[in-house]
């Protein structure tokens, strides 16, 4: 069996069918950041073992879940509230954890990401994620747009994770990637990226995490980046094809990075 590793803030929306769809195993963990909604309620009531830590930043809340959490199995699901694992998944998943070599630390899974009920099969930037892992090998790093290290070889999982990022409106999500930009903006302000990024790398390295790092920090060194992103969202990568969803969340996408340019600019003539 798997364990499941759910992390949550007032997700009394999401969290229901999250909790459905991860049925089949018998050890759900659910750590909140002090959720002020029924969240809580609903996992007990689910029989989920509930946890609750004050949110500090994204890689040192997961990780505190990581190395706190009591996991029965081990291997461990990672789940956000507004993701569904396929049927499909499932069942790849509690076969490939039975019959893994030891060498094999993780899985990677394709996300596929929703807006107006249209799969976003173009649109969407990052469709590989790690969610499949030996909790005591994993360690995330960043404090925003958070990175999972693997200390061991990484496997692909056939299936797909379904992901619904606007179940709770589109101001909801404009409202969180506020926070976000803040945060990059910070973390740029800092000078807190990868300082000497490569070109080579950042188009041919074997692993997908490895090469969006160093994507985005040159694209952090690009004048004129929320155009540039909204063209490359568009035409090279097809969001075009993706309809009106398509274009919807590329200048979504292109606002976000606008905003994180803005906030830059304001830290470093020394504002707020």
């Amino acid at each position: 069996m798997i364990s499941v590793l759910i992390l949550t803030r007032d997700e009394q929306q999401d969290l229901p069918g999250c909790l459905a769809s991860v049925s089949w195993s018998d050890d759900v963990h659910v750590f909140d950041s002090q959720s002020t909604d029924a969240t809580l309620e609903i996992a007990k009531t689910a029989g989920a073992q509930t946890y609750t830590r004050p949110f500090d930043d994204y890689a040192t809340h997961r990780n505190a879940a990581l190395t706190t959490v009591p996991f029965k199995y081990p291997w461990v699901f990672l789940l956000d509230a507004d993701e569904r694992p396929t049927p499909e998944l499932s069942r790849e998943m509690q076969q490939l954890a039975l019959a893994s070599p030891t060498e094999i630390a993780a899985f990677r899974v394709r996300r596929r990401d929703h807006l107006f009920g249209t799969w976003l099969k173009h649109a969407q930037l990052s469709p590989y994620y790690i969610r499949l892992i030996r909790p005591e090998r994993a360690r995330y790093t960043r404090a925003i747009n958070e990175v999972l290290e693997i200390n061991g070889t990484v496997a692909q999982l056939s299936y797909s994770l379904d992901h619904f990022p606007f179940s709770k409106g589109i101001a909801k999500w404009v409202e969180k990637h506020n926070l976000y930009s803040t945060m990059e903006a910070e973390l740029i302000a800092r000078n807190q990226g990868l300082q000497k990024p490569s070109l080579l790398t950042a188009l041919r390295d074997p692993d997908f995490h490895t090469r969006r790092l160093h994507q985005k920090a040159i694209f952090y060194r690009l004048p004129g980046r929320p155009v540039l992103k909204w063209l490359y969202m568009v035409f090279l990568r097809g969001a075009i094809l993706d309809g009106t969803a398509g274009l919807t969340y590329a200048t979504l996408q292109a606002f976000y990075e606008y905003l994180i340019v803005l906030k830059t600019k304001e830290l470093r003539r020394g504002g707020a």
